[in-house]
């Protein structure tokens, strides 16, 4: 799972993440875009977690950093997304990539 979202964040694909969700009590799916993987820099906890976009989300704030555990699936689609749609931010990644301006 782990090398797939890796190769989903260089070749810039969507995946479709199936995740049990604390907030909600339950299993969740979203389309979501690869951000990163490695400590969250926002969390006291500094495990490693999966950073993704979620499109789907109806919150202000579309980020999730979840923990290795909480991960059911990640599907890698066709589908490609661009960066410059979500990334108003500078950031140091932990996984290596060519994303421009936003790598």
């Amino acid at each position: 799972m782990y090398e797939d979202f890796v190769n989903a964040i260089r070749g810039k694909n969507k995946v479709k993440l199936t995740f049990y969700s604390k907030e909600d009590k339950g299993i969740l799916r979203r389309i979501c875009a690869p951000m990163d993987y490695g400590p969250s820099r926002r969390s006291h906890d500094k495990s490693d977690r999966y950073h993704l976009w979620d499109y789907d989300s109806d919150q202000n704030w579309h980020t999730l950093s979840l923990l290795p555990e909480q991960i059911i699936s990640i599907e890698v689609l066709d589908e490609t997304f661009d960066p410059a749609d979500f990334i108003t931010w500078d950031t140091e990644w932990f996984i290596e990539r060519d994303w421009g301006n936003y790598s």
